[in-house]
């Protein structure tokens, strides 16, 4: 660009992890972002790309996801770039770093870089626990949790900001991260967190069922019979921890995003797609139209009720706004000349 240029300077606002994490979001705000997006999304009113994958090398044991979307009335367009990586784990990392990048939609001039770490966490919980709200039974007081990653904390602290629930399961893989977790919700949600030694005695009865495990490969670990009529049950792990037949007693299949769901290599319910027993013609709504009304939800207690998410970047994008805003209002964070 030349020093004539009649250009106004662009500038861009920065978040890094610190400022996220001194803006302290409530979870009133969190939902209260995710829900809004979600209601744009079932009005017609955002655009959504599949989600597209890198993976750099498979002795590396993971891979980048890469997320685009455009929420019109935030007149923001976003792409989000996230590392998913299993063993991070033996370097006291998070499995996963993420990086949002903010638009406008009409110039394409670049607002803001946000620490997208702590968003891909937050912004998952938040869509497990809206479709806990709309899909789940409103008197749900069992929550069985299977994963002690990054997004398990937001999806229990999320939930259990809902239902309030009377017992909490949790299980992972190893004794060590899921002793280290229960530890942290017991502080943090101020109620006794039950460690299961494995994930029959976690699931089974339980009236909400996450399973947000990390599977090196598919493999059927929660077994269709321990849900119990009634239940909802939200499996989205990268790799396959339930039976081809779990859809089977399912009343209502709803995803985040068809579009998103019925393509691509990874997934949960990536072989009930390939084996047709989630198609457009057996998937009763996605989220997002639930929320926007045009859609039921949970319609009686009887129904058992399974919600599938990939993640939304409208909900990065949403939640990534709220924090701009606050950011703005407490001044925080760093304003960075771009041109």
């Amino acid at each position: 660009m030349s020093k004539e240029s009649n250009m106004k300077p662009i500038y861009i606002d920065y978040l890094n992890a610190l400022d996220i994490e001194a803006l302290d979001l409530t979870d009133v705000e969190i939902l209260a972002a995710i829900e809004t997006s979600l209601a744009a999304q079932g009005n017609g009113e955002t655009v959504i790309e599949p989600r597209v994958h890198l993976e750099p090398d498979p002795a590396f044991h993971g891979h980048f996801n890469v997320l685009r979307g455009y929420v019109a009335p935030l007149n923001l367009a976003g792409v989000k770039i996230v590392g998913d990586f299993v063993d991070n784990y033996k370097q006291s990392y998070p499995s996963e770093f993420g990086v949002l990048n903010l638009f406008d939609p009409r110039t394409g001039a670049p607002r803001a870089i946000l620490d997208a770490t702590v968003i891909t966490d937050m912004r998952t919980g938040a869509i497990t626990a809206l479709g806990a709200k709309y899909l789940a039974r409103k008197n749900s007081k069992i929550l069985g949790h299977i994963g002690a990653r990054g997004t398990a904390y937001w999806n229990i602290r999320l939930l259990d900001h809902l239902f309030d629930f009377d017992e909490i399961r949790v299980h992972s893989r190893r004794p060590e991260s899921r002793q280290a977790f229960a530890d942290k919700l017991s502080r943090d949600l101020d109620k006794k967190i039950i460690v299961t030694e494995d994930w029959r005695s976690c699931v089974e009865g339980a009236d909400i069922v996450v399973e947000a495990s990390r599977l090196p490969e598919p493999q059927p670990m929660l077994k269709t019979e321990w849900i119990k009529p009634g239940a909802f049950v939200v499996p989205y792990g990268t790799m396959s921890a339930v039976e081809l037949s779990l859809t089977d007693i399912m009343n209502k299949l709803v995803v985040d995003d068809w579009g998103q769901c019925k393509g691509g290599k990874f997934g949960s319910l990536r072989a009930h797609v390939e084996a047709g027993k989630l198609s457009e013609q057996t998937l009763h709504a996605e989220l997002g139209q639930i929320v926007a009304g045009q859609r039921a939800g949970r319609e009686n207690d009887a129904e058992t009720i399974l919600f599938w998410h990939r993640g939304l970047s409208l909900s990065d994008i949403a939640l990534g706004d709220a924090m701009l805003k606050k950011a703005r209002a407490s001044n925080i964070g760093q304003r960075l000349r771009f041109a």
